[in-house]
């Protein structure tokens, strides 16, 4: 595969993990998708390896998706601006803590955003608590096995 390819793929999988945090836009399938793209074309045994467990991952995690409380984002001071901090945040840590610190990230930039809107700190924890409740956590439900997959495609691109 070449380079030009390899950059398609990776511009498809961050369009999906920017997907994962717009509502009502099918973020986690279009990085299932760029990485079908990419075992096809790869067709080794890491490329099939990395394309059966993303599915099953992304099965799994649509299950959990489903068995959440749906979002309910009105009445919650969750906004456009909100979402962006708690993905950068996510991705910030998924970088900065390998794997694990997704999650702390993604609360963090939720808790900053609140914190420079709101001023304190007891405003901005109750509010953090809030969007979480609203619908956060499903967003991380579904961000988090997308950084995984994308994070090992990176591994599997680079060492393979």
């Amino acid at each position: 595969m070449g380079v030009w390819q390899l950059l398609m793929v990776a511009a498809v999988m961050l369009l999906g993990l920017f997907g994962v945090l717009a509502p009502g836009v099918p973020g986690s399938w279009l990085v299932w998708a760029a990485v079908l793209w990419w075992s096809l074309h790869e067709q080794t045994g890491l490329a099939w390896i990395l394309l059966v467990s993303s599915t099953a991952l992304l099965l799994l995690t649509q299950v959990v998706v489903w068995q959440l409380p749906p979002r309910r984002f009105r009445g919650t001071a969750l906004t456009r601006r909100t979402v962006g901090y708690a993905g950068s945040g996510a991705l910030l840590g998924f970088v900065l803590v390998p794997v694990l610190g997704a999650v702390p990230g993604f609360v963090g930039g939720i808790y900053l955003y609140e914190r420079r809107r709101l001023g304190g700190h007891g405003q901005a924890r109750a509010a953090t608590r809030a969007v979480l409740r609203a619908g956060g956590t499903s967003i991380l439900v579904e961000l988090f096995p997308c950084l995984l997959i994308v994070g090992a495609w990176a591994g599997a691109v680079i060492l393979g």
